[in-house]
């Protein structure tokens, strides 16, 4: 302590018994958040029974919930939590704690305007420098502009606490007491997730996420859960509100650079830490890290100044049109309303960014859906339908952002628990979202769908995605029927087809199992958005012979598509026990039949009448 002396006046240090007697009865009272919260000035200010009738405001609280069966304690403190965590959800179901809805990066602004005034602010602080400035360390956030607005600042001076650089230096002068306490700061963790389940959809997540774009984390133990997942990722940045030690493995391994960031390079930026002290410990004097206010960093317009920016975060519930709840289980509080908003707004205004709801798609031990036809009655509305953009559970991928609800009925209802999709569908029905004649998704599994995807590079340089036909394609589907020339139809159906209605394209969906009947599509981005450009289709004609059909776009003929899709077909045959193809083919359909040659060249070839029967038997 003697090292801090030069910086500091005599009367500034004190006990915290004699810190903490400054606060007044009647005091409101900010405490720091969450890990970085000052245990220390908790204890005592709690052991002090002359402090009497005092509201506490904290946006993440921990160390109150050993209070909380104590009933004195609750004649004495009134607690507001900007967000209910883990260790506060059966206090706040039993009504002990009251909860504040407002997004992370107003409350600076409610301490700014005394719209919540603030008489004390109790912090915790690494020791100060040889200039007398200390460091909020893990706890900028909202805490920053809690010590500006407090009438009585008292600080716990900690060495545990790390030194993190940006917005969270406060000098002494600023701070009216200060108590030297070391102790270990505390260690949070998100609950373990079922790892199969975390798995599948980590897989489907990656699928969105490329090398070089700029990640934001939302709270909850799935978007930590995946983020072990991205291993296999290059240069990924950092913008978010929380570093957890989910992060450890990337930064150490290099995948998390900041490189590549165009707003803040070289940098992660965050508002505060939770984890253990391995992750405490790196970011300790880590030039790599800025750890900035809430207001600043989880605002839209300062997210969205990131390109390639992708939003990850969590769900309790939603609804067939779109809507998330994230903060309750019906009528009672579950999380908060964070920032999830935010971060998803200002994806949308991020030249190439995207945001994702990632959620399980059961909960109650598998007896309960996630994805529901209406959100439970009284649960709040976290964001809205109009801002999400994708869905993800262990099932699939929903895009949503565009889409109509019809499509939305369908894109949910495909990814939704196979127990419910005929539920859902049958809501959705009366609910007056679909047409009555829409077929539910298959209500199976078809996670083992995920090995016939697969990525090919054309020869025009393009990137072309192969992946079975689902239900959610129709619109895709239709487009790209109505975008072909009336020859390729004639080549492709034998007829000239004008019309591609929804009894059509049903009556394809009945017939597809996905083993014995698939269809792939070749999907490339056009616009940032995915078109249809190819679909390959086999049928079984006999136990162990399938018929095989392409039709691939005019503008992306000779670029080595129907070979593409040709491999891939055969490999799905294969899997599924047939032995070989058998096509009809227009005898003028010569590039065709060029690539059945080029793939099998022992081929039987039959002219019947104006058509020729192509026979083809697999090598392995």
């Amino acid at each position: 302590m003697l090292d801090y002396m030069d910086c500091c006046r005599p009367e500034q240090i004190v006990s915290v018994d004699e810190a903490v007697a400054n606060i007044k009865n009647g005091s409101r009272v900010f405490i720091g958040s969450a890990c970085g919260e000052p245990q220390h000035l908790i204890h005592a200010m709690i052991r002090d029974e002359n402090i009497q009738d005092i509201m506490v405001f904290q946006m993440l609280s921990f160390t109150l919930d050993q209070y909380l069966k104590d009933d004195s304690f609750l004649e004495r403190f009134a607690l507001k939590l900007f967000f209910v965590s883990i260790p506060m959800q059966n206090a706040a179901f039993e009504g002990k704690i009251d909860y504040i809805p407002a997004y992370l990066s107003e409350i600076p602004k409610f301490f700014q305007s005394n719209q919540i005034g603030l008489d004390v602010a109790l912090i915790q602080v690494s020791p100060p420098d040889q200039f007398g400035f200390a460091s909020l360390g893990i706890s900028v956030d909202v805490t920053r502009e809690a010590v500006r607005s407090a009438k009585l600042v008292i600080a716990q001076v900690n060495q545990r606490m790390p030194r993190t650089y940006g917005d969270g230096f406060i000098h002494v002068r600023d701070i009216d007491f200060l108590v030297f306490c070391d102790e270990e700061l505390v260690e949070h963790g998100p609950e373990a997730q079922d790892p199969e389940t975390a798995r599948r959809i980590s897989r489907y997540v990656s699928e969105l996420v490329d090398d070089g774009s700029t990640l934001q984390v939302g709270y909850g133990q799935l978007p930590y859960a995946i983020l072990p997942f991205l291993g296999n990722k290059n240069d990924l940045g950092v913008h978010t509100h929380m570093i957890t030690d989910a992060f450890l493995p990337l930064l150490k391994n290099g995948v998390i650079t900041n490189r590549n960031k165009n707003y803040m390079p070289d940098r992660a930026v965050a508002t505060f830490c939770m984890g253990s002290r391995a992750i405490y410990d790196y970011i300790d004097k880590n030039p790599s890290f800025y750890f900035g206010t809430a207001d600043f960093v989880n605002n839209p317009s300062v997210v969205g100044q990131n390109d390639n920016f992708i939003s990850i975060s969590s769900a309790l519930e939603v609804d067939l049109t779109g809507q998330v709840c994230s903060d309750t289980v019906g009528r009672m509080f579950f999380s908060g309303t964070g920032d999830q908003t935010n971060f998803i707004r200002g994806a949308a205004l991020s030249k190439g960014g995207l945001s994702i709801i990632a959620l399980p798609s059961t909960a109650k031990n598998g007896t309960a859906s996630r994805i529901v036809a209406t959100l439970a009655e009284g649960a709040g509305l976290a964001t809205l339908r109009a801002d999400v953009n994708f869905v993800v559970t262990e099932y699939g991928i929903a895009q949503l952002q565009g889409k109509s609800i019809y499509q939305r009925v369908v894109e949910l209802g495909q990814i939704a628990h196979a127990d419910f999709r005929a539920g859902l569908i049958a809501l959705a029905k009366r609910n007056r979202y679909i047409f009555a004649d829409q077929l539910p998704p298959p209500a199976k599994d078809l996670i083992f769908i995920e090995k016939y995807k697969s990525r090919v590079r054309l020869k025009n340089g393009k990137v072309m995605s192969m992946q079975p036909l689902l239900p959610s394609d129709e619109i895709a589907f239709r487009n790209f029927f109505y975008s072909l020339k009336k020859e390729t139809v004639a080549l492709r159906f034998f007829s000239d087809i004008k019309t591609f209605s929804r009894k059509m394209a049903q009556s394809h969906w009945a017939n597809l199992d996905y083993r014995k009947n698939i269809s792939l599509i070749g999907v490339v981005r056009k616009k940032g958005n995915k078109e249809i450009v190819a679909i390959g289709t086999y049928s079984e004609c006999t136990n162990q012979r399938a018929e095989i059909a392409f039709v691939v776009h005019d503008d992306f003929h000779g670029l080595g598509i129907a070979s593409s899709l040709l491999e891939m077909l055969e490999k799905i045959a294969l899997d599924n026990g047939f032995k070989g193809f058998c096509a009809t083919v227009l005898p003028e359909n010569k590039g065709m039949l060029h690539v059945f040659k080029k793939r099998y060249p022992d081929a039987k070839h039959h002219l019947q009448g104006n058509e020729v029967e192509v026979v083809m038997d697999f090598n392995a």
